[in-house]
This record gives structure tokens, sequence and C-alpha cells, in this order.
């Protein structure tokens, strides 16, 4: 096994134009480099983001010591830097510092022997693209709270391929836009690419969304779903969820029953953070009601932590977990969870932050990991398509559209 020759990092900038941390792990002949992203809307049990710099030099010096010389092992790795932090949230390394160095030791094991990182790491494993949950209108912490849900997103549960899930989502996004234009209500675009709309209502933007669907040329509900994250979270304050575009406060139970109503009228498959992330009998209680019909999705709820999951299956809250690799930390707890979402019967979906950069290191985990599905925001800015793109190489690579892809069995909507 290779051996780590030198570790370091530098200050570089994100998709928001704030600083985060580039780190490069090198062995003989071979090098990793990985830059960590940051959320806008985080869980409280997320590990900790520090000053830019102070991570920096975290790296340089530290981490740099103490990994010199070890071998390119990801799990001894990550290990020894949670070890080294000492730590139960990473707030004296920072978790920026730490992910960044995790992703990069990944990323220098993989070029060691002289595999991408997708292979790499799927190893024997038989692996399919992922099917994208894609932003079209951006809210909540996204677009400073145009609305009050954070994503309205499409998944293009008829398709066939990855390419061709691309290719639906362009002809959704632009119709999409053609129709916000044409009322006057298109703002700008929100942090991760999606149309920052002017809606009254968050279920006027339901009804957009439907309606750009079949602008588009495409069957709602058939071909095209839709996936929300509600991230209710930010909503909370004063034991009330705070519609504050509609100036109306619910209680969990006025909350479930909306959402239900929702459900309803719209081809929704998939809802994130319905109810905030201490809301676990909100969570269990929806999960029963409306699990069977769609995919509850736990993000703050869950944090991308192996034991949150299986506390969550133990009460029956949520059907899915969001894996961010900057929100636990390192890769090795990354993998983790989703081996406990698997053990629990859960999707997962491994998803990209608000501040991202031009890494497409998340593209791999989905594959190599073989983890059903990806969300890395809209389909516009460099940042966002970056992935995509990075996705349609990898498609190619494999075998493109003869691959096992599977869109159609993932999201097959029951009645209650």
């Amino acid at each position: 096994m290779a051996r780590i020759l030198d570790v370091s990092a530098r200050l570089v900038w994100d998709s928001r134009g704030r600083s985060t941390v580039e780190a490069e792990v090198r062995s003989k002949g071979a090098c990793g480099r990985a830059i960590a992203p940051a959320g806008a809307s985080t869980g409280s049990g997320e590990a900790k983001t520090i000053d830019t710099r102070q991570a920096v030099h975290a790296v340089n010096t530290e981490i740099r010591s103490f990994l010199r010389g070890k071998n390119l092992d990801q799990k001894a790795i990550d290990q020894s830097l949670i070890k080294l932090d000492g730590t139960p949230d990473k707030s004296r390394l920072g978790g920026n510092a730490i992910v960044a160095v995790s992703l990069a030791t990944a990323h220098a094991a993989a070029a060691a022997a002289k595999k991408p990182l997708w292979k790499f790491l799927a190893g024997k494993r038989q692996v399919a693209m992922p099917v994208p949950q894609i932003q079209i209108f951006g809210g909540g912490a996204h677009a400073h709270g145009s609305m009050d849900l954070q994503d309205f997103m499409i998944i293009c549960t008829g398709a066939g391929s990855f390419a061709e899930s691309l290719q639906w989502t362009a002809e959704v996004y632009r119709a999409a836009g053609a129709r916000l234009a044409k009322r006057g209500a298109l703002r700008g675009v929100a942090d991760e690419g999606g149309y920052w709309p002017a809606f009254k209502t968050n279920e006027e933007a339901l009804a957009e969304l439907t309606g750009a669907i079949s602008d588009a040329g495409f069957e709602p509900g058939h071909d095209i779903g839709i996936a929300l994250d509600v991230a209710a979270t930010q909503l909370w304050r004063d034991n009330r969820y705070h519609l504050a575009l509609e100036k109306k406060t619910l209680t969990a139970s006025q909350l479930h029953t909306l959402l239900l109503q929702w459900i309803d009228r719209y081809p929704i498959v998939s809802i994130e953070d319905p109810f905030a992330e201490h809301d676990a009998e909100a969570m269990a209680s929806f999960t029963r009601t409306a699990g069977g019909q769609v995919q509850i999705v736990g993000d703050d709820f869950l944090v991308t932590n192996a034991l949150k999951v299986k506390e969550a299956k133990t009460i029956g809250a949520c059907n899915a977990v969001l894996l961010k690799p900057n929100q636990i930390g390192t890769l090795t707890e990354t993998l983790d969870c989703w081996n406990a979402a698997q053990a629990a019967g859960y999707q997962a979906i491994v998803s990209a932050r608000s501040g991202e950069t031009e890494d497409v290191s998340i593209v791999h985990l989905a594959v190599g990991w073989g983890v059903p599905q990806l969300k890395v925001g809209s389909f516009a800015r460099s940042e966002r398509m970056a992935k995509w793109n990075e996705g349609l190489r990898i498609e190619e690579a494999l075998g493109g559209a003869q691959l096992p892809y599977p869109a159609r069995k993932l999201f097959r909507r029951r009645s209650r």
C-alpha cells in the first residue's frame, strides 16, 4: 500500500464567494485533491466548520505532521483524523479541514491505484448511475426566504438513463424560466442555480412547476415527479412552523395535513425534512401516514449519522437519508451511514451543499458506492454543471444507456 509523503492545504473560494479549504494528499507518483463545501441551512448535529485560515493552518501543521508516512488506508486515516481532533463535532481542527483531507486521501489512493475514484470505491461491486434530483426553484436559506420551502426539484422518474434525465431536466428548466418571465415573476437565480421566483404562496410554486413539466412536453407524475426540501428546522420557532410568505403559523399536525394535501394535488414523489430536526414524533407520524406513498428524507434530522439512522428506524421515522460527507466529516463515516441506511431498508441520496466548488467527488461516491440518487443543485451555474457533466462522463465509461437505471423502480407512487 502506498504511503503518504505530504499533506497540504490552501484557501480557495466557493460558489457564494466565501473562503473554504482545498487539501492535497501526495504519495509516490500520485496526488489527490479535494475541496470542502459549506451549507446554508445546517443541522445542529453537523461537524463544525471553523475559520478557513485556521483550518488551512491545521492541515499544514498538525494534520500534515500526523499523517506523513502513514499508509493510504481510508478507514485508518479517517479514524486517525477523528482521534487527532478529539472532539465529538470536529470543532478543534475543523470539519472543513478534516473532510477536505479525507476526500483528498480517497483521490490519492485512487490515483495510486491508477483508477478513477468511482471505480476504486466500487471494487468488485456492480455499479449503476444514480437518479438526479435537480432544483428548478430555490427558496428558503438559498434565496433569502423568498419562499418558505428551500427546494422545489424534479426527478425524471420515466427516464431510461442519466443522460436522458439531464436532457429532460434541461427542457423543464427552460420551460419554468419562460413561465416566470412571462408573468414577471423572475427575480434572479438562487444559491444553487434554481430560479428565484416571486410567488404569493408556496403552493403556487408547486402549480407552476407542474405546469412547466407539462409545457416541456412531459406527463407530470408519469415521466417526471416533484421532490421538495421543506428544510423545516428553518421554519420552527416558538413551538410552531412559520410560513412567512403566507403569514401563517402551523402546528406540526397542521403542517402534516398541508403536506398530505399537496401530495394529493401534485406529483410529489419525495419530501426532505418535512419537520424540524428535533420533532421526531411528527416525523414518525408523517412517515406512518405517507411513507408508503412518497420518499421521506432525513437531512438535518439524520445529519449523515449512522447512529441516528438506526434510531430513526426504531421509531419509524423517514425512509431515506441524505448523505453529505462534510455533514459528518469523513468519508468513512459517510459510508457507515450508507451501510446503516441499507440495513434499515432506507433509500439514500448523495448530496452537495449550497456553497459548492468545481470539486466532483460526490458524483464518484454515488456511483462507486451504488447510492441510487444524487442531488447537486440546479441545472445552471458551473459548480453544479461540473458535477452533472462528470456523471455523463462516468455513464459513458460504464457503457451508456445499456446500464440498469433505477428511476422507474424507485418512484412508484401508491395510494394511502
